[in-house]
């Protein structure tokens, strides 16, 4: 049995006898061999000469990377460089649970959401379910968060989690909330502006930025081939204004507690430079943040002291006594006899507390708030160039300002002024005409600074730390003359010194001004409401500021200007001496002295 199966081995290992191929096979296979030889040259062909562009532009597009600019926008600076507004970068987060992959997976391994839930739950600061929740059954373009700062999209980046994107974009933000809301404005959720100088300046609140592209290499690294002169460049200016914070963090403060203690309406503080017409501060109460501006009533977008009219009141005395002397029907040493009580085409005028002075000379008009003194002192004055000098005051006209929104005062037509003898009469103490208090501010820097009307602004230019583009600072209009103004402004020296505004009264310096308690009306017939308001000029011996405070309707008793806007300018006021370090004044013997 055993040779049997042996023998049976041998016979299946036989080996066969070697033989020739036949000729037809090697033709076959030379055959086979041209043919995928001449199709291998044919595609070579066909691709160089048939789809090179097509195929070079692919190969750029991923050698090539491409940015786009995000849209930012200039930053806004104080006069001190300090942030008021700016833009940021944030990231919204976006997941697509078919391309999960963690580092290490082999190619097509696609992990389940859970896995990912877990590493981003700490985070987003979100549950793992919370999360598994938002996956639901999307594959992809889930939102998971947005606003991300920075910071946060590092510590997701470093999770290297394929299928997990972060969208940058810009977002608007303001540092010190509402204290610079009614000048800045803001941007909606969309970015468009909506209010302040976000809106009027929109154009030039816009970066100038490139899209700029680059070419890679293999591992990524960009190439100098291709590389536009100025790809890299940015635009680093931003917007400075001319406001202090320092100075709008005091004003704000002091406004709004006035505000609430006397159950007033609203309130605006003015800091004005006399000579360029610069606004140091523009503070007014109530207020919005920006950054929250949708928690907010629309009604409190706007800047009531440049877009709402009141009449001035008393505070426009200094403004008429000052047309009276320039046209030559009072004399600075005269006197006027205040009675108590004048008639005027029938309507009988009194003085705020129905009293008489007796005879009174024009600063002591001014420290009494005399109307009765102002009416026969304006009645010398003919109608018809009364109206003119309001005219040509600008009080009717859009002032020349880049603040936002600035509307025009309003002036009876010239046929009713002349006609109606009432008009100016009641024009002489600062009633039946309006104008904002920006106009008013505008005003007093015109007393202050020898007669010329200035362009108030809060804007000074672009400025980076490199290069500047500063705003030329508008010329001035001489109006009245520097003998005139300098009188009147003495004489609100006097009312600081012993009259209504001598609470405002600084040890060391020599400051004039002029309180105002107008009636307001809401229907044009009733006066049922007031308005306090103080101007302060400063320092007398070489003017420099004009500080004005406005409060509108204080509910409780005994709201005059001086109890209501003096102590508020007072507190600007020595603030403002300290930030400007402005010297102590001489005292009057010395000054009269020196200037002799």
């Amino acid at each position: 049995m055993k040779n049997i199966n042996s023998k049976k081995k041998r016979n299946s290992f036989k080996v066969k006898a070697l033989s020739p191929l036949l000729d037809y096979r090697f033709r076959i296979v030379f055959l086979i061999l041209c043919l995928g030889l001449g199709g291998l040259f044919f595609r070579v062909g066909w691709l160089q000469l048939f789809q090179s562009e097509q195929l070079k532009a692919k190969a750029r597009e991923v050698q090539t990377e491409k940015k786009n600019p995000l849209g930012t926008r200039r930053s806004i600076l104080d006069r001190n460089g300090k942030l008021v507004a700016i833009d940021e970068r944030r990231f919204n987060l976006w997941a697509h649970p078919r391309y999960f992959n963690f580092p290490g997976d082999s190619f097509g391994t696609v992990r389940r959401p859970v896995e990912v839930a877990k590493l981003l739950s700490p985070l987003l600061s979100k549950s793992v379910s919370e999360i598994l929740n938002e996956f639901g059954n999307y594959s992809s373009g889930v939102k998971l968060a947005e606003g991300l700062t920075q910071e946060k999209a590092n510590q997701l980046k470093k999770l290297r989690i394929s299928g997990i994107d972060l969208e940058a974009y810009p977002q608007r933000l303001y540092p010190h909330g509402s204290l610079f809301a009614n000048v800045i404005g803001f941007l909606d959720l969309d970015r468009r502006p909506q209010a302040g100088l976000e809106l009027s300046l929109d154009e030039k609140l816009k970066r100038l930025e490139k899209t700029s592209v680059l070419r890679k290499g293999a591992d990524g690294t960009p190439l100098p081939i291709g590389v536009q002169r100025g790809v890299f460049d940015e635009d680093q200016l931003n917007l400075q204004l001319t406001l202090d914070v320092r100075l709008q963090e005091v004003a704000i403060k002091e406004i709004t507690k006035q505000v609430n203690e006397w159950n007033a309406k609203k309130g605006v503080v003015i800091v004005m430079n006399i000579e360029t017409g610069e606004l140091l501060a523009l503070a007014s109460t109530p207020s919005y943040d920006p950054n929250k501006y949708w928690e907010y009533s629309p009604s409190l977008f706007k800047e009531w002291s440049v877009q709402e009219l009141f009449e001035p009141g008393s505070t426009f005395k200094p403004i008429n006594l000052a047309l009276a002397l320039e046209e030559e029907v009072i004399d600075k040493n005269g006197e006027i006899n205040d009675d108590g009580l004048v008639t005027v085409g029938g309507w009988p005028l009194s003085n705020w507390d129905r009293s008489p002075n007796g005879i009174l000379n024009f600063a002591e008009v001014l420290q009494v708030s005399s109307n009765v003194g102002m009416v026969k002192i304006m009645r010398k004055l003919n109608p018809n160039i009364y109206w003119k000098w309001l005219k040509e005051l600008g009080i009717d006209e859009v002032p020349d300002t880049d603040l936002p929104g600035a509307v025009a005062g309003h002036i009876k037509s010239k046929k009713i002024f002349v006609n109606q003898p009432i008009e100016p009469a009641v024009a002489s103490f600062g009633q039946g005409f309006s104008i904002t208090p920006l106009k008013l501010a505008q005003l007093h820097a015109l007393i202050a600074n020898g007669g010329k009307l200035v362009t108030p602004h809060i804007t000074k230019g672009l400025k980076s730390d490199y290069q500047s583009f500063l705003n030329p600072i508008p010329e001035s209009k001489q109006v009245l003359s520097p003998e005139v103004t300098k009188t009147v402004l003495g004489w609100m020296e006097t009312v600081v010194e012993k009259g209504s505004g001598i609470e405002a009264t600084v040890p060391g310096y020599r400051i004039g001004g002029k309180t105002g308690t107008a009636q307001k009306s809401q229907d044009g017939k009733n006066y049922d409401s007031k308005i306090c308001s103080f101007v302060a000029s400063l320092p007398i011996d070489d003017p420099r500021f004009v500080v004005l405070v406005v409060v509108d309707e204080p509910q409780k008793p005994f709201a005059f200007g001086s109890t209501v806007a003096v102590p508020v300018a007072k507190k600007i006021i020595e603030t403002l001496l300290v930030i400007e370090q402005i010297p102590p004044s001489l005292d009057r013997e010395d000054f009269l002295v020196t200037k002799s």
